[in-house]
């Protein structure tokens, strides 16, 4: 599967503007603050429906417009597909498949995927467990349509849990009963969200370790551990026994929305004792780890965005990492740089089936 073209409108700094794409390496240079980022990030939302940088689509609307599109085709050996999203202001967006809308966007994840590279992902060793919790469900969400359908389920039932909390705080008022209809589906989608994390990252790590293991020569030791509130109790028993504390902070303290990702470099915390170029190789890591993963586990080759890669890597590394990409035949390569002549250098030795786009 590749992407044959892209067409936007009113997306960002674009007005207008149509691409044509090598099934193999695509390349986007020019200076700063000239739309190469936000390419990659139309790509994004024709497989993911979202953007990765802004979590609201309106902000991605050009100045002085009311609407944006994206659309593209997905091609492979048998068929083609055409996929349009569209946003305009206050309202709704659509998402289109060969002209026809989705009653869920939930029900596109996974049927074009894709992995993206970029300087953003720095917050995934800096900042809090919701950005890992988030990069783990996405990966899973790739390649799993169910658990998406769960992870939906429990977050409206915690909304609603505590929103109900909160009620009773204000009001100097609680029902037992009223709490326990949220309680019984936190405890029936949490328990089954729980348990596919853990087999996935089970299977995931091993990967990551390799990964990191090429791109370091083998010198580091690296893991990730897994830390979730189910793996000492179960959830019902959780609730329970925390009723009195979530009813004086008016929030649901413990589940599956506090579980979390522990990044390790011997056996500490990466965040703490990883050097930049440590935590750089690190993030790189992850990200082709789930390419494998996504791979082995739909058997799609996910396109690859790499958005400012020589801000995470040396010439030599990113070398490495494109050709370790382009052997493993992840799928169709699409990266940004500032320099085209850095750029061509690398790719020309790697394949002779590339183009470039100069912003």
């Amino acid at each position: 599967m590749y992407l044959k073209n892209l067409r936007l409108f009113n997306f960002k700094n674009f007005s207008e503007k149509n691409f044509t794409f090598s099934e193999k390496i695509n390349c986007f240079v020019g200076n700063n603050g000239v739309g190469k980022t936000n390419v990659l990030d139309a790509i994004h939302y024709l497989s993911l429906t979202k953007s990765y940088l802004n979590y609201s689509d309106q902000n991605n609307i050009r100045f002085h417009e009311n609407f944006f599109s994206v659309e593209g085709n997905f091609s492979d050996e048998k068929t083609e597909d055409s996929i349009r999203i569209v946003v305009q202001a206050g309202q709704k967006k659509v998402i289109k498949r060969n002209s026809k809308t989705y009653e869920k966007l939930s029900d596109h994840i996974g049927k074009y995927p894709c992995v993206m590279i970029s300087p953003y992902d720095r917050n995934l060793i800096s900042e809090g467990s919701e950005f890992r919790r988030k990069f783990m469900d996405g990966m899973i969400s790739q390649i799993n349509p169910d658990y998406l359908h769960l992870i939906l389920r429990y977050q409206k039932a915690l909304a609603q849990r505590n929103a109900l909390l909160k009620l009773f705080s204000a009001n100097n008022y609680f029902d037992a009963i009223s709490l326990e209809m949220y309680d019984s589906e936190l405890i029936e989608h949490g328990t089954k969200i729980h348990q596919i994390r853990k087999e996935f990252i089970s299977s995931y790590v091993p990967k990551f370790c390799s990964f990191y293991s090429a791109l370091s020569q083998g010198e580091e030791e690296v893991t990730i551990d897994y830390t979730s509130d189910l793996e000492q109790k179960e959830l019902s028993s959780l609730l329970k026994e925390n009723l009195d504390k979530d009813r004086a902070a008016a929030y649901t303290t413990r589940g599956i929305h506090k579980d979390d990702l522990i990044f390790k470099l011997f056996q500490y915390p990466i965040k703490k004792f990883g050097s930049q170029g440590q935590q750089k190789s690190f993030l790189v890591a992850l990200k082709l780890a789930q390419l494998q993963t996504i791979k082995e586990y739909s058997s799609k080759s996910p396109v690859l965005l790499m958005d400012d890669i020589f801000d995470k890597l040396d010439d030599h590394r990113v070398a490495q990492l494109v050709k370790l990409a382009h052997e493993e035949q992840f799928g169709q390569i699409f990266l940004s740089d500032t320099h085209k002549d850095r750029t061509e250098k690398i790719v020309r030795q790697i394949s002779s089936d590339y183009l470039i786009f100069e912003l």
